[in-house]
């Protein structure tokens, strides 16, 4: 399916976007010259911070690449104890937020530090990063966390900006089309780090929907291409999610492991170490659903955690930041997706080459079994 979007791609492979340090200028300029799309990550990052990791990229790759956006969060009136603005979502309860502080005090005399403010914003910056990127536009925006208005939209296509939109629903997917967006990204329960869902529903908790069931449900849904996410790993994989109908596969797990990477050696060694097992969703870092590497702090404190983004986020900061500087990663947000264990330490330019062979070699795999029928 030829779109905006892989007329920039000479091979169908998108380096997820990973806040938090992990998609630094280094990793997306490594994907981008062997062919991929690599993208930074302007979540938690300030307008300028997200600027001069802009400026570094350009000058280490002249191919396209792109840059992911989180969507404000619904504002509260009154904060915590308020009443909801009108169609915005129910406010966290600020007993909820504040029984998690306590639960969590523990942890912060371990750590030797203090909980973060819960009320340290709610927007991530989003109109400044938007100014910024409409006064420098870059070849790609996506959005998480929700939808941006048709007007923006508008505004980055007259910039000459390609824009993308996570779903994690049909329904989402054609919010996504409605809003005028270039293309859609399906992203499956498979997937490591924050679900993009674009409202925060815990009485969906575990209705997650996997990738090719979801690929399916959006094709028949939207117009729009599609690109895949959540636990693709391998180059089979992504000729699995072309057959099914996406235009290109976006892999995070897969890229969190590369040399270029900003992830923790903890956090790259606990992919394929033995001792943690399995991933789940949890909200225990953040508030909002996530999928990491089941640790002592997701067992201990997940079941307790409320539905309260970004304020959990902003809470336990602190505690993230000094686990990482310990060392210690079993206090760490591990975020990987459902194929963890096929973790390669290749250089990223590399595993950008063997997936694209890998994907040639399942195609021609595929066009041979179909001849001899």
């Amino acid at each position: 399916m030829s779109s905006a979007l892989t007329d920039l791609l000479p091979y169908p492979i998108v380096q997820a976007p990973m806040a938090g340090g992990v998609s630094v200028p280094q990793l997306a300029a490594a994907v981008c010259e062997a062919g991929g799309l690599g993208f930074l990550a302007a979540g938690y990052k300030t307008a300028d911070g997200m600027y001069q990791e802009i400026k570094q990229l350009r000058g280490l790759t002249g191919r396209p690449f792109g840059v992911n956006v989180f969507l404000p969060q619904p504002e509260y009136s009154g904060a915590h104890t308020g009443s909801a603005a009108a169609g915005a979502a129910a406010p966290p309860h600020a007993g909820a937020v504040e029984l998690y502080a306590h639960q969590l005090a523990g942890e912060a005399a371990w750590y030797e530090t203090e909980l973060g403010d819960p009320d340290s914003g709610r927007d991530d910056g989003y109109e400044v990063k938007l100014a910024v990127l409409l006064d420098n536009p870059v070849p790609v925006v996506s959005f998480h966390f929700g939808v941006p208005s048709r007007d923006v939209v508008e505004r980055l296509r007259r910039a000459g900006t390609v824009t993308l939109v996570t779903a994690t629903t049909a329904e989402e997917a054609l919010a996504v089309e409605r809003a005028g967006a270039d293309a859609v990204i399906a992203q499956g329960v498979e997937a490591g780090g924050h679900q993009g869902t674009h409202r925060d529903q815990p009485e969906n908790d575990g209705c997650g929907i996997g990738l090719l069931s979801l690929i399916a449900q959006i094709r028949e849904t939207v117009r729009i291409p599609v690109v895949a996410a959540g636990g693709i790993m391998r180059g089979g994989q992504i000729a699995a999610v072309l057959a099914a109908g996406a235009c290109a596969a976006q892999l995070g797990t897969a890229f969190l492991a590369t040399p270029e990477s900003g992830a923790r050696p903890e956090h790259k060694q606990a992919l394929t170490n033995p001792l943690f097992a399995r991933t789940e969703l949890t909200r225990a870092f953040s508030g909002r659903p996530a999928r990491a590497l089941v640790n002592r702090f997701v067992r201990e404190h997940g079941p307790y955690a409320p539905a309260a983004y970004p304020e959990i986020h902003h809470l336990t900061s602190p505690l993230r930041k000094a686990a990482a500087k310990a060392g210690d990663a079993q206090g760490m947000a591990l975020w990987a997706g459902q194929g963890h264990r096929l973790a390669r330490e290749l250089p990223a330019g590399r595993l950008v080459e063997v997936l694209a062979d890998e994907l040639a070699a399942a195609r021609a795999a595929l066009s041979a079994d179909g001849g001899r029928r």
